[in-house]
């Protein structure tokens, strides 16, 4: 399938700072505004989410939260961490559902992007209501010249009671109602052409293709070419027509284990506020172990060959 390109600006940062408060940051923050957020009184939250890289230079006050903490087993990575699992988390971080949070990943990649973007929607979907993406992640901050610290921050614990909020999720059984003609979405494939075509399959998944019905909608579009920020939407009925919805109709991004389609759904709803998108967070993953018929899935051979690759 084909998709209109989406006008896209190379504006780092989605509001102009217009004072230090955390509450003014957006879904998007430049590493300027970051910084003069960290000064004020009401300094936001950050997670630092890169793992090992952590110890080597952060953002001073910054809390380690590993990307793992967020995702499911080796067997479905993409699988929603229980309720009970995530609360200790939160706990254990520190995390207020209505103090600001501001998530860092790494920023070497365009698809770094996609490791923030499925926090802010773990996030979300648990209560937290202050969130924001540092675009460009900890490279743009350090390529403002920005400083590191090396100093690891122990975080005193919280006491919370998390419930989790569906709204933006779209689980396996309510993506094969869509599937089976029960149930009206717009199906939107984040993963770069070869997944879509059933050429390449995330090592996980029992066979490659797309779901049936699906547009493919690459996560890759946001970005400039080379870019590791998201670029700025500058017309979203533009984006709107690309993707053939009407209004209130119902968006579910989807990739091969919700990393990429995280990406797809933060720039749909958060950026261009588009209502009722949601994320399939096991994806093709979860899906092709269901054993349903699956869009451009190769013959025994091909699929074998396939099992090889991988991706989000």
């Amino acid at each position: 399938m084909t998709y209109k390109a989406i006008a896209l600006t190379a504006a780092l940062s989605g509001l102009a700072a217009t004072g230090a408060l955390a509450a003014d940051l957006g879904p998007l923050v430049s590493p300027a505004e970051l910084d003069t957020a960290l000064a004020a009184e009401d300094a936001p939250k950050v997670l630092d989410i890169r793992g090992d890289a952590y110890a080597d230079g952060h953002i001073a006050g910054a809390v380690s939260a590993p990307y793992g903490l967020f995702r499911g087993p080796d067997e479905n990575p993409g699988a929603t961490v229980p309720v009970d699992q995530l609360e200790t988390t939160y706990e254990k971080l520190g995390l207020e559902p209505d103090a600001p949070v501001v998530i860092v990943a790494q920023g070497d990649t365009d698809t770094d992007f996609g490791a923030a973007a499925r926090v802010y929607w773990t996030l979300k979907s648990s209560g937290f209501t202050e969130l924001s993406i540092l675009n460009g992640g900890a490279q743009a901050w350090v390529n403002t010249g920005l400083p590191l610290s090396k100093d690891a921050v122990t975080p005193e614990p919280t006491e919370l009671s998390i419930s989790w909020n569906d709204a933006w999720t779209a689980e396996t059984p309510e993506v094969a109602d869509v599937v089976d003609g029960g149930h009206e979405a717009v199906l939107l494939d984040a993963r770069p052409a070869p997944f879509f075509e059933g050429k390449k399959a995330h090592a996980a998944a029992a066979k490659p293709g797309t779901l049936p019905g699906a547009q493919s909608y690459p996560y890759t579009q946001f970005f400039q070419s080379g870019a590791t920020a998201i670029g700025q939407i500058s017309d979203v009925q533009a984006l709107k027509a690309s993707l053939g919805v009407t209004e209130g109709e119902e968006i579910v991004s989807f990739c091969n284990t919700g990393h990429w389609a995280a990406t797809n759904w933060f720039a749909l709803s958060e950026m261009a506020g588009i209502e009722n998108v949601k994320l399939y967070p096991g994806s093709m993953v979860e899906y092709s172990q269901t054993g349903r018929d699956m869009q451009n899935a190769p013959g025994l051979f091909q699929n074998l060959l396939n099992q090889v690759t991988g991706g989000n």
